[in-house]
């Protein structure tokens, strides 16, 4: 018989099956999760933790299946949220110190719905302060601990930092982060999840410390496609889900020879190649082909600046141009700075570019399926990032090169583990689609997940 210990290391789906069929308590389990928690207190994965609220929710949870009357198909299950997420009683940090002076008195929406379906909420997770970089560091609440190497302290990804290193550390079974550039999909790939990036729009943002709101998303990380299936479903207030696993004979792959492979980690390589081999083999239709509409999107930027740089400078300039700024990761300041110095002119050729750019690129894509890597590198060591921040750019900027793509042509995505490189470090394939297209994605992921594990060896 498996203990509480085993059951709590399964997805958040075979953790509510123990539930329901008498093998494990709520109870239990979130006890168990809050032990875990305790004992990774140094890991800075948890920003805080309300313990009192995982209980009483738990409590409840208990009592719904001894009268065979669960909430949804992920009642009991603990969760843990990314701290700009308002939570009732808890504080909001945005990882930075100049917020949470008192606790949230609402629910945002999302953790509302969750609540709502019965989910246990144990906490507030770490995050890049204010969801600005995609590696994660933090200098007020330390940088959370990749659990992939506990001898080199290495990046988590960011923004949602503590997302990612939780479930990869059996912390929790799943979690919830934003995307803004990648923050959902980078801490998946850097630490060995699942991570989905969700359309603009389809989850309500509402109680969310922003960032550039234009392109800010909500999203889970969790263990398995089928758990952040459910939790789309939950984070949305749905009671059902249309979707269906997908049958690889209908789909077509598209993977660019431009920019996406560009001075990749040989591992990242060699393990997406391996992926798209097996996919094939599986049924799917592979086309390689060049994107021109990628290389343009970059050049946008390199001409311009940035959509998040000119929106995060308007959430924050009051902070970025007072007293206050001193308070806040320089690193952070300078990317906010960077939205400062653009002109209106930048501001309307980047939106009106991006409007022709999406055509473009849809024009080409059709119905097909979007593959490539998620990150170009594994997670980086934090010593060098901490020692130059020369070094920390360059390396954030290449860690969001092929992720910030799907935000700026507003796709949704689903990043899954693939393999590891020879230091057994995670690398992870990146399937995307179209704005909207999310349930769609999301039956072909359950089975390009499948295939791809099974391919790789990965558990």
């Amino acid at each position: 018989m498996s203990t509480i210990e085993d059951i709590a290391n399964r997805t958040a789906a075979g953790i509510a099956l123990a539930y329901r069929s008498g093998e494990a308590s709520p109870v239990d389990l979130t006890e168990c999760m809050l032990e875990r928690i305790a004992g990774a207190k140094d890991d800075n994965i948890f920003i805080s933790v309300n313990a009192g609220r995982a209980r009483q929710e738990a409590k409840r949870a208990k009592g719904r299946y001894e009268v065979g009357a669960p909430l949804s198909p992920l009642d009991g299950v603990p969760i843990g949220w990314k701290d700009l997420f308002d939570v009732a009683g808890s504080p909001t940090t945005a990882g930075s110190k100049l917020f949470g002076a008192s606790p949230a008195k609402t629910d945002a929406p999302c953790v509302a719905y969750a609540t709502a379906a019965g989910m246990v909420s144990a906490g507030k997770l770490n995050m890049t302060e204010l969801a600005y970089s995609g590696l994660g560091l933090n200098p007020h609440f330390g940088t959370a601990l990749n659990p992939n190497d506990r001898k080199t302290p290495r990046s988590p990804g960011g923004s949602s930092s503590g997302s990612g290193a939780s479930v990869a550390a059996r912390l929790l079974p799943c979690a919830v982060g934003s995307d803004t550039g990648g923050s959902v999909r980078i801490p998946a790939a850097f630490n060995g999840v699942v991570g989905y990036k969700t359309s603009t729009g389809r989850i309500d943002t509402s109680g969310v410390v922003p960032l550039a709101r234009s392109y800010d998303t909500v999203g889970p990380l969790a263990r398995s496609v089928e758990d952040c299936i459910l939790l789309d479903m939950v984070l949305r207030g749905a009671v059902t889900t249309p979707v269906r696993r997908g049958d690889l004979s209908g789909l077509t792959l598209i993977v660019p020879r431009n920019l996406v492979l560009d001075d990749a980690d040989e591992a990242v390589v060699e393990n997406f190649e391996r992926s798209i081999e097996a996919l094939a083999k599986a049924g799917a239709t592979v086309r390689r082909e060049q994107f021109d509409t990628l290389d343009e999107v970059v050049e946008t930027g390199a001409r311009y600046g940035t959509l998040t740089a000119a929106e995060a400078y308007n959430e924050y300039r009051d902070i970025v141009d007072g007293d206050k700024v001193e308070m806040v990761d320089r690193r952070v300041v300078k990317r906010i700075v960077d939205g400062k110095r653009m002109s209106a002119d930048d501001l309307l050729s980047i939106q009106r570019g991006r409007r022709k750019l999406i055509e473009k690129f849809h024009g080409q894509l059709g119905s097909a399926l979007l593959a490539m890597p998620t990150t170009p590198i594994t997670a980086p060591e934090v010593a060098p990032l901490e020692a130059s921040d020369e070094m920390f750019h360059a390396v954030n900027l290449k860690a969001l090169r092929n992720t910030m793509l799907g935000n700026f042509l507003d796709l949704c995505a689903v990043a899954m583990p693939n393999g590891c490189d020879t230091g057994k470090l995670p690398t992870s394939l990146l399937i995307s689609a179209g704005h909207n297209d999310d349930e769609r994605l999301l039956g072909y992921a359950l089975e390009i997940e499948r295939v791809v594990r099974e391919a790789s060896g990965w558990q």
